[in-house]
C-alpha cells in the first residue's frame, strides 16, 4: 500500500551544510543528508523502518492529520 506523508526539510547551518529532515506524523523519525537528494532518500528509508517497527509491535500507523504541527507556505512581502 502506498502512503504519503509530509516531511520538513531543514537546511543545515552555513558552515555545516546538508539537510535535516523531520516527519511530523512519526514522532522521533528524523534523519539527515549532505545533499537534498540524499536527505530525501534517507527519509524514505527512515519512514520504512519506522513503519516496519510499528507493524512488528502491533502498533497502528498514526494518522498524519492528527500530527501536523506546522503549516509551511510562502508569503509575499515588500522591503
Amino acid at each position: 500500500m502506498k502512503r504519503t506523508c509530509t516531511i520538513i526539510l531543514i537546511p543545515g547551518e552555513q558552515d555545516e551544510g546538508g539537510y535535516w529532515v523531520r516527519v511530523p506524523a512519526l514522532p522521533g523519525c528524523v534523519t539527515e543528508g549532505d545533499i537534498l537528494e540524499e536527505a530525501i532518500c534517507n527519509v524514505k528509508e527512515a519512514v520504512e523502518g519506522y513503519l516496519l517497527s510499528l507493524a512488528d509491535r502491533g502498533i497502528p500507523i498514526p494518522d498524519e492529520g492528527d500530527r501536523i504541527e506546522h503549516l509551511i507556505t510562502a508569503v509575499t512581502f515588500e522591503v
